[in-house]
Order: C-alpha cells, then structure tokens, then sequence
C-alpha cells in the first residue's frame, strides 16, 4: 500500500504481512490476489476495500477502510488462517530507503547531505515513553529488538522537511510521507523489530520495521487484528513533548579514537530556562565522556553532545535520556553504532 497524505509525494510503503524476513530461512512474500471494492455512497468522505492476501503459509482477509486528507487514515482488519506455526511474523510492516545522512560516515561520493525516505523509527512503548531511534545504513544486516507488553504505536518517520537538507529537485525527499501504525486489537506482548540491511545506491528499499506477537500465530486457528494507519508528515507522539529533530555524528577534534554524537531537540514552545537539562548517557560497551546541553539559538531548542570511545568494539547500542524541560519529558534517544 502507498496513500500519501495532502502535498506529500512517493516515498515508504505499508506491506500486507512479513513472513521470514531476515530469518535463516529466507524470507516469504505473501501478496494481495484479489481486491473488491465496495461502491461509495453519493458524498462519501471514504471508500472501503476487501482484499484478499495468499501466501505459501498462510490465507489472510483484510478490509480497509480509507479517508484521505491532509492526514490519510486507513482502519485496517485483517484476519489470518495460518497453514503451518507463524513465529517470525510481521504485523503492519513498513518498509522503507535510507542511503545517507549525517549520523553515520558515508560511504559514497554524492552532492546531497540526505538520501532518504525515513529517517528514523518512532515508538511509544507499553509505559508511555516515547523513543526516536534514528535510521543508519550499516555495514553488515542490523536486526533491534524492541519488547513491549502493549505497545502504544511506531511508525517510519521522514522529519526532515527542508529542502536544503537533500538538495534533490527530481526526487524531492523533503515530500516523502512519515508513517504510523496505532494498535487497536489483538496486539498484546511481543516485539517492535526494525531490520536495515546495508545498501549501495538509493534504488532498493532497504529498512523494515513491524511488530511481531511474542507467540507464533498458530495453524488451524483465525487469528485477528486491528490497526490505524497515519500517512502523514510528523509522528502523532511529538504532542507529548520535546522530540529528536536531527542526530548528527563526527570524528572528535582532539581524540581522533573518539566519535562525537549530536542531537537536537525542539518544543512546541521555545526553551527559555536558564538551568540546562541533565543528559544521561548510557552505553552497552566502549565508554561516554564530556555530555554537555546548550541552547541552540537556531532552533529556539536544545542542543545535547557527548563522544564515545567505542575501544575494541565493533558495535555499541546508546541511549540519551535528557531531563525534563519545562514539566515535560523528552524523547528517549536509542541508537546502534556500528565500526564503518
């Protein structure tokens, strides 16, 4: 499925079900054999289709039900009668590109800063806290596993929305959708898992995030679910606080064996503290040094540094949490760095 929303363009797509991907195994593409459309009613702000998904392992009956606007919504059932144990499932995958940008050091000669469809994943996990794992095009496949007992929703988000951050005038990457999947049934414990698979050029999609239920979907049983897609230009959850809008990375100046990290945050309302936010940084293997918060008088947000010493290591997972501004509580920043 692709519906952009009100002056976006081409850019990420919704699948109907992921079966494998990433696996040992290889991966299963289920595909829509069948669509019927129901007729519209004179002045109907809406239109609903039935469509039908076969695969070797599993049959699948979906109904949308679509309401364009400057938000597209599409309320999606779908109900899956499973031919063998589905453990390595995704439910309302999303897939997308991401070539270049500035978290991580590039590996090809371009005369754009961003080559991208997405730039990040967007969480709001089971306790309500909201999570930006910005996007990066690895060097080897990178699978993140995120658990959760009731996931609140997650979606691919395109936030960077100048034109002067692509410099592209063909492909236009500024226009690009953002996506987000609001659960409405049948999603209980299990997994948010986003897959990016290293790539060469801009042609190939390469990112995938859905969710996955911690139980396999059994055969013989009809099993259903329910959810909301959002095309539109911003993640829903930036309405609960300041959020990520840009993750920047660099070698340092000094230290030429540590890497510096940037990330920029934005309110709905300028920062006009004078006592700065504490950033915690935290880190699975290598060592954090010097985190400092600043104003960013750009942005009217705040501007949050640290450098890592990755050492011996060939991967790291970090996260920043910064403290509360103004009564309101920032989003967790997650990424995974990866030796180039």
């Amino acid at each position: 499925w692709f519906l952009p929303s009100k002056n976006h363009a081409y850019g990420l797509s919704a699948r109907g079900l992921a079966i494998g991907t990433a696996s040992s195994r290889g991966e299963e593409f289920p595909e829509f054999q069948k669509f019927w459309i129901e007729e519209p009613a004179l002045g109907a702000r809406e239109i609903v289709v039935h469509a039908l998904l076969d695969s070797q392992s599993t049959t699948g009956a979906y109904r949308f039900r679509i309401r364009p606007g400057v938000e597209t919504l599409i309320d999606t059932d779908v109900t899956l009668f499973p031919r063998r144990d589905l453990a390595e499932i995704g439910i309302a995958p999303l897939t997308s590109m991401y070539w270049l940008g500035p978290i991580a050091q590039p590996r090809s000669f371009d005369f754009r800063p961003r080559v991208h469809d997405s730039d990040g994943l967007a969480i709001l996990n089971g306790n309500s806290e909201r999570i930006w794992r910005p996007i990066n095009n690895p060097a080897a496949l990178q699978i993140s596993v995120f658990v959760d007992d009731a996931i609140g929703g997650f979606g691919l988000m395109q936030r960077e929305r100048g034109f002067d951050a692509y410099q592209d005038l063909e492909a236009r990457y500024e226009r690009r959708p953002s996506l987000w999947i609001e659960p409405k049934s049948g999603f209980g414990p299990g997994n948010i898992i986003l897959v990016e698979i290293p790539t060469e050029n801009e042609v190939n999609d390469n990112v995938v995030a859905f969710w996955r239920p911690k139980e396999p979907v059994r055969a013989g049983n009809a099993t259903s679910f329910s959810y909301l897609m959002r095309w539109r230009d911003r993640a829903p959850t930036i309405e609960r606080g300041p959020w990520v809008t840009s993750s920047r990375s660099g070698q340092a100046l000094v230290d030429k064996a540590a890497i510096r990290f940037v990330v920029d945050y934005v309110d709905a309302t300028l920062f006009e503290g004078e006592e700065m936010p504490e950033a915690k940084v935290t880190v699975s293997g290598g060592e954090v040094v010097s985190p400092l918060v600043q104003k960013n008088p750009e942005t009217g947000g705040l501007r949050a540094t640290f450098l890592f010493k990755p050492g011996n290591r060939d991967r790291a997972d970090l996260r920043l949490n910064l403290g509360s501004w103004a009564g309101r509580t920032p989003e967790t920043w997650i990424y995974r760095w990866t030796r180039p």
